[in-house]
C-alpha cells in the first residue's frame, strides 16, 4: 500500500525513510524501518490487548492467520498482562 500526499500521488519510499530517519535523529531516538515501525505498532497494539481482527483490518491483511503469524509472538508485556488476568479469575491464593 501506499501513503499519498494532498496531490494524490503516492510517496516515495525513500522520502518517506528520509524522513523518518531524520525526526528519530532529532529526537535522539534509535534508527527504525518503516516497517520496523508498523511491526512495532502491531505489537503495542497486541500488549494493550487489542482484538487481533481490529490489528488485522488495521494493517490491511487478507486474513487473520497473516497477522497472527507473523505478531502472535509472546512479549513479557503480554505475559505481564495474561498473568494478572489470571490471577484476577482464580484469586491470588491460588497462585504458586
Amino acid at each position: 500500500d501506499f501513503v499519498f500526499t494532498t496531490t494524490g500521488k503516492p510517496i516515495p519510499k525513500s522520502t518517506l525513510k528520509n524522513v523518518l530517519d531524520r525526526i528519530l535523529k532529532n529526537a535522539e531516538l534509535p534508527q527504525i524501518s518503516v516497517h520496523g515501525l508498523r511491526h512495532t505498532h502491531a505489537v503495542l497494539l497486541l500488549e494493550a490487548g487489542v482484538e487481533m481482527k481490529y490489528i488485522q483490518e488495521r494493517l490491511g491483511h487478507k486474513s487473520i492467520e497473516i497477522t497472527s503469524n507473523i505478531y502472535s509472538h509472546v512479549t513479557p508485556k503480554i505475559i505481564e498482562n495474561e498473568q494478572s488476568k489470571y490471577e484476577a479469575y482464580v484469586g491470588q491464593e491460588f497462585i504458586f
